[in-house]
This record gives structure tokens, sequence and C-alpha cells, in this order.
């Protein structure tokens, strides 16, 4: 039930972003999420148009290819009619257009199916570790406004294969991904624009998530949050006041649009200082909805310790 839908909410949204690499290591990252918005609160209006619905659907997909110093992205958008897009439980199926996440039943592996203008994504993931909840039991509070918070759970490592596609050039690869699962009706106050969200796959099998929500004089907001999770499976809950994070690079863009794409995460738990840097400027989403979203490397003491994907919005 969780992996489905979530009518009475009008947000909500499937988030895989993953690493991948070629057996003579060539590297790719991918994400694809799958968003669906309610347009009213009325779920039992009657219509009699074959084209009504309550929801509408959303899908961005993007490929970053470090070696050939690109990153590809595009865009879906479909009503919840005529079958154009939906998701079913059971079997499990999430769809906008020809774009799918689907599985022969209710549970792992899913497959990711995506035929792009530039590329192509064909992939299984399988979840590697058990769903994390964050916040306070699922419930992540985003600002002190009452009812502004979401329920957010991960799944921090699902074991993925597959190919990849980019013109008439085909990839074998494998890899991790990481998966995002949020709803919502209002999240964010009205002092706060945006955030800066980490999601940290180290090589020794510690996974860190972090979100930095900003509020309008750019500071960290104090329902900032996050979550350690090591390889024996201890979970250690970050907060603004244990997790210091500063930008120390950033790009501009031809709009000039300045993102922060290297950071500084100063882990007090842990007294360990981590550096995240994006493998190439140019990430950015520039679609409907623009944010800036891509792969990164982590190191510690000058040597590569992990990869992960890195997301600002409000830029």
């Amino acid at each position: 039930e969780d992996h489905g839908a979530h009518n009475g909410y009008r947000n909500e949204w499937w988030y895989i972003t993953g690493n991948l690499e070629t057996s003579q290591g060539r590297a790719f990252g991918y994400q694809i999420t799958f968003f669906r918005i309610a347009l009213t609160s009325d779920t039992e209006k009657n219509r009699q148009s074959r084209w009504a619905t309550n929801h509408i659907w959303m899908a961005h997909v993007a490929l970053t290819d470090p070696e050939g110093r690109q990153h590809l992205s595009q865009e879906k958008l479909a009503r919840e009619a005529m079958e154009l897009a939906g998701i079913r439980q059971d079997p499990f199926k999430i769809w906008v257009g020809d774009w799918q996440l689907q599985s022969p039943n209710t549970s792992f592996p899913w497959q990711i199916n995506v035929d792009g203008e530039d590329f192509e994504l064909e992939l299984n993931v399988d979840a590697l570790t058990s769903p994390v909840l964050q916040g306070d039991r699922g419930l992540s509070q985003k600002s002190s406004d009452p009812g502004n918070a979401s329920y957010y759970y991960s799944i921090t490592r699902l074991n993925t294969r597959g190919t990849v596609k980019i013109g008439a050039e085909q990839f074998q690869v494998t890899g991790l991904s990481w998966l995002d699962r949020e709803w919502s009706t209002s999240a964010l106050g009205e002092n706060q624009i945006g955030w800066d969200w980490f999601s940290l796959q180290l090589d020794e099998g510690t996974d860190l998530m972090f979100y930095n929500l900003r509020n309008r004089e750019g500071k960290s907001d104090p329902h900032s949050a996050g979550v350690i999770l090591t390889a024996n499976g201890r979970q250690i809950l970050l907060d603004h006041t244990n997790l210091e994070l500063a930008p120390v690079r950033w790009w501009t863009n031809s709009k000039g649009v300045k993102y922060p794409v290297a950071w500084e995460l100063d882990i007090k738990p842990q007294k360990r200082i981590l550096f995240v840097e994006s493998v190439i400027n140019n990430q950015e989403m520039d679609l409907s909805v623009k944010y800036w979203e891509g792969m990164v490397t982590v190191t510690e003491n000058n040597m590569e310790i992990g990869k992960g994907y890195l997301e600002l919005t409000g830029y």
C-alpha cells in the first residue's frame, strides 16, 4: 500500500536515482521520477466525460554521461484519464505514456522502461535494504506551521542492472540506486524557498540522507534533517545542529542562476568531514519545473569513498 497511490493528498512522487557503470568502468548517472498531482480536493465529483480526471501526472528522466560531458533530460505530462497515465497496485505499475515503472507482482524487483528522445533506460532494481522511515516514524515535518509535513520513506540501496542506450550506442550496466517516496498536501512554510538534498552511498556500506531546508535569507532552517545508516544497521538521526554543511563551489547557468555544486559536510556524530562534488557542473533539469539534480562523488581526506546524488531547488 505504501508503494501505491495516496489519493487523499495533493502531491506524491516515486523518485529513483542511481550510479551505474559498465564492465570497462564507464560511469553513468540516472534519475526517473513519477509525480502525481491532485487538481482539487473533491474526489467525489461526478463528471461524465471520459477525459475527466482529478489527477495529472508528470514524469522526469535524466541521464548523466561524465565521459561524454553531457546531461540529458526530458519530461512528460498527462492526465489520469483514457489510460494516458496512472498507477495500479497489483500487479504494480506506474506509467506516463510509454514510460513505466512496474513489477510482475507487488514486490521487488521493479523494472524501469524509458524510451526518451536522446536516450533509453531498461533497468531492473531490487531492494538490498529495508525501507527507512524518515522523520518521526515516517512523518517528516518541514516547518513549524501546522500541516507542513510529508510522509516519507527511503530504500537506500537497490541493486541495479540493465541497459543504457545513447543514440546508437548501447551499454550494459550495473550499480546502485536509491528510492525516495513522499506524499503530502503542504510541505514548505511561507518563509522557505527550497532545499538541498543529499543521498550518499559510501563504499564502506554507510548510507546518508540529508535535506537542508533554506529560508528566504538563504540560511538553513531548523527543520532540516536526515539520517545515517551504518553498515551494521545502526541509525543515527541528523539535524541542523549535528550536521553542518557549506557550499564551496558554485556553477552559473546561461541565465545567471547560481547552483552550489560542491559541498563540505561536517558530520559531528561521526567526527568526519566529507566533500561532495558534482561530476559535471551542468546537471540542471531545465523543464517545466526547474531544478538541479545530478550525480556526485564523495571524498574524505582526498580519497574517493563513495557516490550519490544531489538535488538543489529554489535557486
